[in-house]
Formats: C-alpha cells, sequence, structure tokens
C-alpha cells in the first residue's frame, strides 16, 4: 500500500513498552501534521496504537497488517 508519510520508524521484533516509546520519542522530533510511518511486529501493538492516540492529540491516520506485520500512519497532534 502507497501512503503518504514523512517519517519512518521500524520496530519489528521489539516488545510492549518499546514500541510506544520509540514513537513518542520520534513524534517529539516532529512538527504538527507530518506522519509517521511505524512497522511493528508485537501481537498487542494494535491495542497499544491505538490507546495512545486515543489519549493523545496525536490521530491515527490508519492501520493495517500485510505479511505479519502491522503498519501505523500516525499523525502528530
Amino acid at each position: 500500500m502507497s501512503e503518504l508519510y514523512h517519517h519512518e520508524l521500524d520496530v519489528r521484533g521489539l516488545n510492549c513498552p518499546l514500541p510506544i516509546l520509540r514513537t513518542k520519542r520520534e513524534l517529539a522530533r516532529m512538527q504538527v501534521g507530518e506522519v509517521l510511518r511505524v512497522r511493528a511486529t508485537d501481537p498487542h501493538s494494535v491495542i497499544d496504537f491505538l490507546a495512545f492516540t486515543d489519549k493523545t492529540p496525536n490521530r491515527m491516520r490508519r492501520h493495517w497488517e500485510e505479511a505479519g506485520v502491522f503498519v501505523f500512519l500516525v499523525e502528530k497532534g
């Protein structure tokens, strides 16, 4: 799937809480409105990322799974 994003973060192979912690660190470096593409393999990452974007100003633009990798497009709020 081709999607527009400004930054990319690969957290494949990492388990909770590292994917969210690294995402927070990357988002802190970004400008409001920019989109971060995150790729993760932790099976709990979908729940974690949805909770994270629900509780912060950041917005989940879209998420999907492709070949066992969870892909998230998170817009910095």
